[in-house]
């Protein structure tokens, strides 16, 4: 019997790595569009970051988050996804 391995990913504001599906995906689309991605199925470049507000802080604040998308993101888009992810907590 084969077991299934479970998809790790890490987290871009506290650098640890957790199963796929207990962390949020932030997508940038081919329009340069940046958009939380809850279901894990749009296309695009996608970072992966907690359901914790302090990790999305953390990954402003050390421009991870700018970084893994590679551009800059403007605070309206930070505000959206921090919003959505503090109803995620």
């Amino acid at each position: 019997m084969k077991t299934r391995k479970i998809p790790m990913r890490k987290c871009i504001g506290c650098m640890e790595s957790f199963p796929k599906k207990e962390l949020v995906r932030i997508v940038k689309n081919k329009e340069n569009e940046i958009k939380l991605d809850l279901v894990g199925k749009l296309n695009g470049r996608g970072t992966y970051i907690c359901k914790k507000t302090e990790c999305f802080e953390k990954a402003i604040k050390s421009k991870r988050l700018a970084k893994s998308v590679e551009m800059e993101i403007p605070d309206e888009v930070y505000e959206q996804i921090k919003s959505e992810i503090s109803k995620n907590e």
